[in-house]
């Protein structure tokens, strides 16, 4: 009885890192920048564009393409920069936990 008693508790325990977690993943920006700085986005934690910064030099009328193709570029690397801190501040938290290989936290 003791050991449910003592599971509950860290359940509990467990459950507020949790949700510590999620308010700083939420509160997390990351910048992503493509074209050798000439394109830069800014993503919070949940993946949501907050600013973009397009270098003057790119706006003439036959580089859309690439103008367009530096943006997304730009986003993919913010993004994976987001998922990399996300993935590792949740390792950290479930450090000697037995979790099932390709769970992803939080849910």
């Amino acid at each position: 009885m003791r050991d449910i008693i003592g599971m509950m508790g860290k359940v509990k325990e467990m459950q507020a890192k949790m949700e510590k977690l999620q308010a700083e993943i939420a509160a997390l920006e990351v910048d992503g920048m493509s074209g050798g700085g000439l394109v830069t986005v800014r993503l919070d934690g949940k993946g949501h564009l907050k600013s973009l910064k397009i270098d003057p030099s790119l706006f003439k009328e036959d580089d859309v393409e690439i103008l367009e193709d530096l943006i997304v570029a730009a986003h993919k690397d913010a993004k994976e920069k987001a998922e990399a801190v996300q993935a590792e501040k949740t390792r950290e938290l479930t450090a000697g936990l037995p979790i099932p290989p390709g769970m992803k936290l939080p849910f």
